[in-house]
């Protein structure tokens, strides 16, 4: 998920129709608070909760048996006495969410529904379901603002993944972590699935074996198409009990999102800057990346950070039917100012960053938070950020009005693109220098 410069055309429609690289923000945006600051308790509904009733929406609900998981959290959450219950309750229910997402894409259980098992919208719509019943519950007990939002956070991060991250101790597992996002550009067309959270789901808790006969255990964890949570530290948050050092620190990191159409790209260099493209919640932010306060950092912040995925084998390595790319380019203003300008072969010194390989959304975002934290942890393994090319509905069906929401082109690209993840990893981990070393 990226914004991208790129000449109108054909080639430009069709990253329109995807994901926004490096595009320019719409003039009129909703004022929204500062980054990083908590959003107001409020009984309205989110911007991302309002799409919800639309029909899409419902469909992929209940075409993956995923339409009754609302009700039940309501249910649940009815029964509840104590604000202490209530988190344990929300928890808990969080994380049986992404399990149940998780078991869904690895077939094991119930498909529930016509809807192909690899697809990642249900765990979306699902969660938004479920989020809109705690902001609407009224408890028959005191409940602050502050302590509804600690039970909101809890149900994110539990339906992600990202607190249920579990790595083996020992010499005889590589450990692995990989991340996704959301679907997004959903005011465009509410149908749309994002391949990197797919993956993310038919991933989790796996092993894939190295080309030496190694094996490597893969965790997972999706995040918000949202700039505020990026700013709270979401990101660091996640990964850094993992970063660490211990007997169960990470040996390799990926961050995934959706990219450009026909192609794979490792972005080789993430930039510092937020270009304002719009998320999912309709806010906007344009100013350098914020490092949350608390995290371990590289002062002074850095322009720019540096993939250490082996991307020149990773480039040159069969993977799958889609081109993997070493993409170097980026937009920087030079050393002593002046307008950006698109450098094709990385930054020049002392440039300032206006947009990474992966250009100046969200994903060029967590790639560089991620690689920002393990320069800061000096954290010596591969890690970086791949961008999957963009999944397309068939020809036939590209009305979002009037389209279906799935057909077999969309589930066999989709079904392409993760096993090529699947792939690239295996690879990654099969040519990183020092890896087998371990």
């Amino acid at each position: 998920m990226r914004r991208i410069r790129t000449s109108v055309g054909v080639f430009g429609a069709a990253l329109l129709t995807a994901a926004p690289l490096a595009l320019t923000a719409p003039s009129a945006t909703a004022a929204s608070p500062a980054a990083g600051t908590a959003r107001p308790t409020t009984a309205a509904p989110t911007v991302e909760e309002q799409r919800l009733s639309q029909r899409a929406p419902q469909e992929i609900l209940r075409r993956s048996g995923f339409a009754d998981v609302a009700g039940t959290f309501g249910d649940g959450l009815a029964r509840v006495h104590s604000y202490g219950a209530a988190k344990r309750y929300v928890t808990e229910a969080g994380r049986g969410l992404w399990r149940r997402a998780v078991d869904r894409a690895q077939g094991r259980g119930p498909q529930g529904g016509d809807l192909s098992r690899d697809d990642d919208r249900p765990l979306y719509w699902a969660r938004l379901g479920m989020t809109e019943a705690l902001r609407e519950w009224k408890p028959r007990f005191r409940l602050t603002a502050d302590q509804r939002d600690t039970l909101a956070g809890a149900l994110e991060r539990g339906s992600r993944g990202q607190d249920s991250i579990e790595l083996p101790g020992g010499k005889r597992t590589l450990r692995v972590v990989v991340t996704g996002f959301d679907p997004f550009q959903l005011d465009a067309d509410a149908r749309r699935s994002n391949p990197s959270g797919a993956a993310a789901l038919a991933l989790d808790g796996t092993t894939v074996r190295t080309s030496s006969g190694r094996l490597a255990r893969v965790e997972t964890a999706v995040f918000p198409v949202r700039w505020a949570d990026f700013a709270a530290g979401t990101v660091e948050r996640t990964l850094l009990p993992h970063f660490r050092r211990g007997p169960r620190q990470v040996d390799l990191f990926t961050t995934i999102s959706q990219g450009r159409p026909g192609r794979f790209d490792l972005e080789r260099t993430n930039g510092a800057w937020r270009g304002g493209y719009p998320d999912n919640a309709r806010e906007s932010r344009t100013e350098t990346v914020p490092v949350p306060k608390g995290v371990p950092t590289v002062r002074p912040q850095p322009q720019w950070t540096t993939t250490t995925l082996p991307y020149a084998r990773l480039a040159t390595t069969p993977t799958g039917p889609f081109p993997v790319r070493d993409n170097t380019a980026v937009t920087e203003i030079p050393a002593g100012g002046g307008a950006p300008v698109e450098r094709p072969d990385g930054p020049t010194p002392g440039s300032t960053a206006r947009a990474g390989g992966g250009g100046d959304y969200l994903s060029n975002e967590i790639g560089y938070r991620a690689t920002l934290l393990r320069d800061a942890l000096k954290l010596k393994v591969p890690g970086g950020h791949l961008h999957t090319p963009v999944l397309q509905f068939g020809a036939g069906n590209t009305d979002p009005a009037t389209g279906a929401v799935t057909d077999p082109d969309f589930v066999r690209n989709r079904t392409a693109i993760t096993g090529q993840v699947r792939s690239i990893l295996t690879a990654a981990l099969s040519v990183a220098p020092g890896i087998m070393e371990k």
